[in-house]
């Protein structure tokens, strides 16, 4: 990280840890974030990123500031990457004030062209961690930690070794606690009902909901709605197999290919959500036509448009961009700690791997290991907020399906 002239990385580490530290004690608990809480004690004594150039590419909302705290602690000399601005991967939203601060304190905040312009310099990066596969196209020294399963496809034939943080169980805890609740708090912040069934006000009981996707993210949002009794349909594809956490709860489901059926249940609904994970999903003419025509409120969940042209952008919320990223916090820090943790854990690994293996280290999309996932758990069952919740998710593990 270029320091500005006359103050050294030492003093300007001392002042982003100070100012994180008032904006994060200000704001949270540590219970809402003990596996980085964790990761941060460790680390400013271990220092594993000492002398490292880590650029971190997390959605930048105010909680993230949790995870770069982590990574100082650690020694990283950091910059910040966002928007990527090029066809490698999708651009993630982010909280503009939070961006403006991290610039005013120091921290350099970069776009892919910006990154690729320092590599032809020889200013690359020793580490990146990605999201989305927004910087899929870069060279770092020691390689890649992948946040979302969305930007596995980028990576696939990486030179470059790749964790992928979304592979494992703890990427579950954000997709299947904190993504749902963030779907219906934009929901509610927007005007559309309550996410709290014992507040005051409407709730989105009886409420009809069709759910294209039965992935970890669409069981998340399902998982929500029927917390708030909500009326839910899945659509998906059958012929993948039984989906054990749908039949648990009784949730009826609609094969993607029956077209007729699904023009029917989007006839009728209140709101719409995807969740596929699929650029383009319901990118086809009739649904197309049924969705524009429909008075369902639709909104998109995942990291691409899953609409397709065919539908409008200002027919969907948010302009189909993920609808929790309308909030000051798409996700709350208690669902998102964990796998923020995992994220930074794992380019910890990538530099110990490193050192022992070199050059034979394999190249490519890797799981995280289950020791590491196993730590992190422990941590956020333990300490955690959500522990409770955790336990009650392990044991009704929404499938892969």
């Amino acid at each position: 990280m270029p320091a500005k002239a006359g103050i050294s990385l030492l003093n300007l580490y001392n002042r982003h840890i100070m100012l994180f530290d008032e904006i994060i004690d200000d704001t949270y608990e540590v219970s809402e974030y003990p596996a980085l809480a964790g990761l941060t004690q460790e680390w400013s004594e271990t220092r594993p990123f000492a002398g490292l150039r880590v650029l971190a590419a997390t959605p930048v909302f105010r909680n993230t500031l949790v995870q770069y705290r982590a990574l100082l602690a650690g020694g990283a000399e950091l910059s910040v990457g966002i928007a990527a601005g090029s066809d490698a991967g999708a651009e993630m939203p982010c909280d503009v004030g939070v961006v403006d601060l991290l610039r005013e304190s120091g921290i350099p905040v970069l776009n892919l062209k910006d990154v690729l312009e320092a590599e032809s310099r020889g200013q690359g990066f020793d580490l990146i961690l990605d999201c989305a596969g927004q910087f899929s196209a870069c060279h770092p020294r020691f390689g890649f930690v992948e946040l979302t399963r969305s930007g596995v496809q980028f990576y696939e034939n990486s030179e470059k070794p790749v964790y992928v943080a979304d592979s494992g169980i703890v990427k579950r805890i954000e997709t299947s606690l904190g993504t749902g609740e963030g779907y219906v708090r934009a929901l509610a912040q927007l005007g559309y009902g309550s996410a709290d069934a014992g507040s005051d006000g409407a709730t989105f009981a009886g409420k009809s909901f069709v759910v294209f996707g039965s992935g970890k993210v669409g069981q998340g949002i399902v998982l929500q709605l029927l917390r708030l009794s909500a009326i839910i349909t899945v659509v998906t594809d059958t012929s993948r197999g039984a989906n054990p956490f749908l039949e648990a709860n009784d949730v009826p489901v609609t094969d993607c290919r029956d077209v007729d059926a699904v023009i029917a249940l989007v006839r009728d609904a209140d709101f719409v959500v995807t969740a596929t994970g699929v650029k383009g999903a319901l990118d086809r003419v009739e649904l197309a036509d049924a969705l524009n025509k429909s008075n369902a409120v639709l909104a998109n969940m995942g990291v691409e448009d899953e609409y397709g042209p065919g539908v409008p952008n200002d027919r969907v919320l948010a302009e189909k961009k993920p609808l929790n990223f309308i909030l000051e916090e798409p996700t709350h820090l208690k669902y998102i700690d964990a796998s923020l943790a995992l994220h930074a854990a794992l380019g910890e690994l990538l530099l110990q791997e490193a050192a022992r293996e070199g050059a034979n280290k394999n190249a490519g999309p890797m799981d995280p290991p289950t020791e590491l996932e196993q730590r992190i758990l422990s941590l956020t069952m333990d300490c955690g907020l959500i522990g409770e919740e955790v336990c009650e998710m392990l044991g009704g593990l929404p499938s892969d399906n």
